[in-house]
C-alpha cells in the first residue's frame, strides 16, 4: 500500500471522528494541501529512483537507454513589463529559449498595449527555426522597457517581430548575461547569479 493511501485513510478516520462544526472545512483544506505535498514528494522520489536506474545502466555500458524520463520542454517566467514613459505595466509569460539568439517581443502584443517603439537605423532579417523568413518580415523596431521577475528588475531592449502565441522570448543573449539557476524538473528559475 502506498504512503499516500495510508495517509488518506488516517485522515478519513480522523475526519469522521470530528464533530460537524464550522472547523471541519479548515480540516478538510489541510488534508488536501497535505496530500498535495505528499503526492509531490512521491513524484520526486519516483524521479530520483528512475534517475538512479538510468545512471546504473549508463555506468554498466548500456548506451541505448530506450525508456527516458519525460523532459520538461519549456520554461516560462511570469514577468512584469513596464512602460518607460508613464510606468504602466502588464504581466505576461516569457519563454526562456536557448535556441533564440536575441530578446524578442511580439508585434501584436506591443500594439495591444500601446508601447512606444523606437525605429532601428537598419532592418534586421529574421529567420524562423526551420530557416524560413519570418512572416512579419524584417525587424524594424525595438522596444525599451523595464522588466520585473521575483525581485529582479532591469531595463531591456527587445526586438519587435511576429511570435504567434508567444509574447516574449528571452534568448541566449539574456540567458548568458544572467546565467539563471534553472530547475528543469520543476520549471523553476532563480536569479541568483545576476551581474551587479
Amino acid at each position: 500500500m502506498s504512503r499516500g493511501k495510508r495517509i488518506t485513510r488516517q485522515y478519513r478516520t480522523r475526519l469522521h471522528a470530528q464533530p460537524w462544526t464550522s472547523g471541519l472545512h479548515s480540516f478538510v483544506g489541510k488534508e488536501s494541501s497535505f496530500l498535495q505535498c505528499v503526492e509531490r514528494e512521491e513524484k520526486i522520489a519516483n524521479i530520483e529512483k528512475e534517475l538512479k536506474r538510468l545512471k546504473a545502466k549508463v555506468a554498466a555500458g548500456e548506451r541505448d537507454v530506450k525508456r527516458m524520463l519525460k523532459p520538461l520542454r519549456e520554461v516560462w517566467l511570469e514577468v512584469g513589463i513596464e512602460k518607460l514613459d508613464n510606468h504602466e505595466g502588464v504581466m505576461v509569460k516569457a519563454l526562456l529559449d536557448s535556441g533564440a539568439m536575441g530578446i524578442f517581443v511580439d508585434k501584436k502584443f506591443v500594439e495591444e498595449h500601446s508601447f512606444r517603439l523606437e525605429k532601428l537605423d537598419r532592418p534586421v532579417e529574421v529567420k524562423n527555426i526551420d530557416g524560413t523568413s519570418n512572416s512579419g518580415g524584417n525587424i524594424t523596431y525595438e522596444l525599451e522597457c523595464n522588466i520585473f521577475y521575483r525581485g529582479h528588475h532591469e531595463r531591456l531592449r527587445m526586438d519587435v517581430c511576429n511570435l504567434g502565441r508567444t509574447k516574449i522570448i528571452l534568448g541566449m543573449l539574456w540567458l548568458a548575461a544572467h546565467n539563471p539557476e534553472i530547475n528543469w524538473e520543476m520549471g523553476e528559475v532563480r536569479m541568483s547569479r545576476c551581474p551587479p
